[in-house]
């Protein structure tokens, strides 16, 4: 097809028409007068684009470094050997890719808010470069708790799970609002959050405390106020990971989980979550690498199951939003076909966007390949084409200019009034699991205070782990604070150390992270209790370790390990606050996990 090439001004002019039309609400359906009117007019974008120009814009890859045009020479080197550019305004210029996605760590994205926000500036600038001149949709991993991509000079939130146990569905709205809103601040408009599967297994390996709950419907309203939040701030949300990825107990990254629910129970446990997101307007939801056979007896991945996307999804459910698949360098999708087949598939099966392939060029060209032979129809390309079109435009990247400013940056980002909300809702979350003989809140003499055990890194800032900064938080409460990190497998001569520490000690906090039958971590909090000294254990990320544990006279959960979420604890701990977070799950016993330990809903207060 000719390249009817497209000058800036042109798309800009045409999209501001289109943003004049739309609702200007992120998840509010238009009318259908005016959703023709955008319709028409980002149908008059894509005619001006080349085949090459529409397959770039359902990619989302990966990229390495700070800088969308002048990265580290290191990062230059990692871009070149894995994507054979140096940088991402070279893969946008090369691929016409229509978004990218940040990570943190690994691939060196993130930094601080003002270097994001060059960044975005600079991948716009290479998009509105192209010959076909498209704003590219910047994505993002942000879910908060356990998974999150932004972390210094950002708000802290907490977590699926820790939200989950607050019960509040405002609090849930608030914190979507609150993410979401600093992440347009920062010109990222579409984040792969809220996450929407049911945890029913606790040996999840994947999912766990990145879920609501256990219970179905509850996740749904969760998931409904996230999707809410995060779409009123201009954020496009994503309902993740369809069909439901709560009952597996194999990660998806590195192999093929099978979900055995029949289709009733796939209705009852699995479905609600996502039919809510959908109710509320959520803009794009995520598949999953898993196969489903009660929804598809093929045994289909469900990222290239029709059955699933399109037979489900679509026409069941009445989805016409962007399907994203999963990150397609994982395992669970690359069991049977090669890369260059995986996206095809995805497209055949009804995906729009394909996030994060191993090998851009392999990908792109298969891509390309399957529509030059007519596997793939250019009016199918269209019509993914078109629903990105439509999550763009709803997002604001049409509207004037989609360049962010520095100076909304520093106002917006991390600002005290968020930070304050932040910690509001995260002592809400603090669930008081065992309080026997009123050992919490610490006794008004208990002031020098030994904080001992597992001590993982925060998710975005190796530098500063669990005990350490925990124990900062019970200084700035005015306790006298040693402490001590063992680690989730402490040795015989570690765990001799913090019985020593212990002594003399008023009382020991301490903390643990997936604790197993096998656990040294069991052996750790039993020798402390040996003691005498009055021990308060926090389960840092699972709740079910107090299974594993036997009789401690006082355990909580917060459900993650980030800042937010610790100081929650301590003033919890202390007394501070009130214990009012509820089990979103039920805990099982270790030695008969047909009975219920703790019920969904259990969660103490110091009244009882």
């Amino acid at each position: 097809m000719q390249d009817r090439r497209l000058t800036r001004r042109t798309v800009l002019a045409s999209a501001t028409v289109v943003a004049a039309s739309s609702t200007g609400v992120v998840g509010v359906t238009a009318t259908p007068a005016v959703a023709h009117r955008r319709d028409h007019r980002l149908k008059k974008i894509i005619s001006r684009m080349s085949v090459e120009a529409k397959i770039g814009q359902l990619f989302v890859p990966y990229f390495y470094g700070t800088s969308a045009t002048s990265p580290s020479q290191f990062d230059q080197d990692r871009n070149l050997a894995e994507l054979g550019v140096r940088t991402v305004a070279e893969l946008i210029a090369k691929y016409h890719i229509g978004g990218v996605i940040y990570f943190s760590g690994w691939a060196n994205n993130i930094q601080d808010p003002r270097q994001i926000a060059d960044l975005t500036n600079g991948v716009q600038r290479a998009s509105l470069a192209l010959p076909a001149p498209v704003p590219a949709l910047i994505s993002i991993d942000q879910e908060h708790g356990a998974n999150v991509r932004i972390g210094s000079g950002a708000t802290q939130l907490p977590g699926a799970m820790a939200l989950g146990a607050g019960r509040s569905l405002s609090d849930a709205r608030a914190a979507g609002r609150i993410s979401g809103t600093e992440l347009a601040a920062l010109g990222i408009h579409q984040n792969f959050a809220p996450v929407a599967d049911v945890n029913v297994n606790p040996a999840n390996p994947i999912i766990n405390v990145r879920s609501f709950g256990a219970d179905a419907r509850a996740v749904g309203r969760m998931v409904a106020a996230q999707v809410t939040g995060y779409q009123q701030a201009g954020v496009v949300a994503c309902a993740k990971h369809f069909p439901g990825h709560g009952d597996t107990a194999q990660d998806s990254h590195t192999g093929l989980p099978v979900i055995t629910h029949t289709r009733e129970e796939w209705e009852r446990i699995d479905a609600p979550p996502f039919k809510a997101a959908i109710a509320a307007g959520v803009d794009s939801i995520m598949t999953a690498h898993l196969q489903v056979p009660a929804l598809d007896p093929s045994n289909e991945p469900a990222t290239l199951s029709p059955a699933i996307l399109q037979g489900v999804l679509r026409d069941e459910l009445g989805f016409d939003g962007v399907i994203v698949t999963d990150a397609l360098n994982m395992q669970g999708v690359r069991t049977k076909y090669g890369d260059d087949r995986v996206p095809v598939l995805a497209l055949k099966a009804g995906a729009d966007q394909l996030l994060f392939p191993p090998d851009i060029d392999v990908a792109y060209h298969g891509v390309l390949a399957a529509v030059r032979d007519g596997e793939i129809t250019e009016g199918r390309l269209d019509e993914s084409v078109l629903r990105i079109l439509r999550i763009k435009d709803k997002a604001g990247l049409f509207d004037g200019s989609p360049y962010v400013s520095p100076k909304v940056v520093d106002r917006v980002v991390g600002a005290r009034k968020h930070q304050r909300a932040a910690a509001r809702i995260a002592e809400r979350t603090t669930t008081l699991l065992v309080n026997e003989d009123e050992a919490l809140p610490l006794r008004r003499g208990h002031r020098k205070l030994l904080v001992v055990g597992a001590s993982p890194a925060f998710p975005t800032d190796a530098t500063r782990t669990t005990v350490p900064e925990l124990a900062k938080a019970f200084d700035e409460l005015g306790y006298s604070t040693t402490h001590l990190a063992t680690g989730r497998e402490p040795d015989a001569a570690k765990t001799d150390e913090a019985v020593a520490a212990a002594r003399g000690r008023d009382a020991v906090v301490v903390t643990t992270d997936n604790v197993g039958a096998t656990s040294a971590q069991r052996t750790l909090v039993s020798r402390l209790l040996a003691t005498g000294v009055p021990v308060v254990h926090l389960a840092v990320r699972n709740p079910y370790d107090i299974a594993h544990l036997g009789d401690v006279p006082a355990s909580l959960v917060s459900y993650c390990w980030t800042e937010v979420e610790l100081r929650a604890a301590a003033r919890v701990i202390a007394g501070r606050v009130e214990p009012r977070g509820k089990l979103p799950v039920p805990i099982q016993r270790a030695d008969d996990p047909t009975k219920v330990l703790f019920r969904s809903g259990h969660g103490l207060s110091y009244d009882d």
